[in-house]
């Protein structure tokens, strides 16, 4: 009686994951759709990762033979991409 009982459970958690199988497959479109942006941003930063390398090497040297140099220009950075997020906020479609 208990190795019956024992093959109606199997039998109904098979039945489970090949549902829960069927479901995953479903909403990974879905899934793969609304993380779309995400994905490709971190392509992007993976594809720029070999420029900023040397490009943080030669700002870590300016940086020790002329701090306010690095510090000005640093500042206006961010003040720029300040700036460009705030327009690009402001004239984005809602």
């Amino acid at each position: 009686m208990k190795h019956r009982d024992r093959e109606a459970h199997i039998a109904e958690l098979l039945q489970k994951i090949q549902q829960q199988r069927q479901e995953l497959s479903t909403d990974r479109q879905t899934w793969l759709a609304a993380t779309s942006r995400y994905d490709q941003g971190w392509q992007t930063l993976l594809q720029a990762k070999r420029y900023l390398l040397p490009v943080g090497g030669v700002l870590a040297v300016l940086s020790l033979r002329h701090p306010r140099r690095l510090t000005r220009w640093v500042k206006r950075g961010l003040g720029l991409w300040s700036s460009w997020r705030m327009v690009r906020n402001l004239l984005s479609p809602r």
